[in-house]
């Protein structure tokens, strides 16, 4: 069956009930301390139901979770990852131990700030970043110099830059100085560092970047380094797509 019928590999049916990372779950696969329906599965692509099976680790029922989603205002200097090599405060550093089996939805690069979801929900987050469901980021974003209209044209007609089509959905210019400007940005598909890229075509360094705005949920009162709860009603999502949006 196609994991669009419900199956999925088993290495990922863990992560995609909040049980336990994809790296965690690969490792008692392979050490043969995890069972699905009372069978001792070794094969990490063994196709699997995650809503319906039963997953036994150690002799031990694993039971799944209750669905969680937070935003979080993501600070700036501080990373998305997990862990980061060089020693960089994470924002697993800012929120406290229950929120740390999330995982983020999508990224926010160290000098952006701003809305930053994290769920324990796979496939919230996999639809939520499905380029094909176009789903808008809104984004207030401060650069060098006068952007003027005319590029702002160019910049929604789509420019390329290496080898990817740069194109935002929507721009508006809401302050335009000789010093510097202010433009509100929707994108509707997650490339690396596409803003930043994009306004440095046009010469403009970006001096700030904040998200404000993820599909129907907007960063409202939420001050830098905390986060609330969100529902499913918000989202408008029932678990195969969002209705919000």
């Amino acid at each position: 069956m196609s994991e669009r019928l419900g199956k999925v590999p088993l290495e990922r049916a863990l992560s995609k009930l909040g049980l336990a990372s994809r790296t965690q779950t690969r490792e008692w696969i392979l050490a043969g301390r995890l069972s699905v329906n009372g069978r001792v599965i070794k094969d990490l692509m063994f196709p699997v139901t995650p809503e319906t099976d039963q997953f036994v680790l150690d002799g031990k029922v694993l039971e799944r979770g209750s669905w969680q989603t937070i935003m979080f205002y993501k600070p700036r200097s501080v990373v998305t990852t997990r862990s980061d090599e060089q020693g960089r405060k994470t924002i697993y550093d800012i929120l406290p131990p229950e929120f740390h089996q999330l995982h983020s939805v999508g990224r926010l690069d160290m000098a952006s700030t701003g809305l930053l979801l994290l769920t324990n929900d796979t496939r919230l987050s996999d639809y939520l970043t499905d380029p094909r469901n176009a789903i808008p980021r809104t984004y207030i974003v401060t650069v060098e110099g006068a952007f003027t209209n005319e590029e702002m044209a160019i910049a929604l007609a789509g420019v390329e830059d290496e080898g990817e089509i740069l194109k935002p959905s929507k721009m508006t210019i809401s302050k335009a100085s000789q010093k510097e400007s202010h433009i509100v940005v929707e994108l509707t598909e997650g490339k690396n560092r596409e803003l930043r890229r994009l306004f440095n075509i046009f010469n403009h360094r970006v001096r700030k970047l904040k998200r404000i705005a993820f599909g129907p949920l907007t960063i409202g009162n939420l001050e830098p380094g905390k986060y609330r709860a969100v529902t499913k009603e918000e989202l408008g999502w029932d678990g195969q797509r969002i209705s919000t949006v």
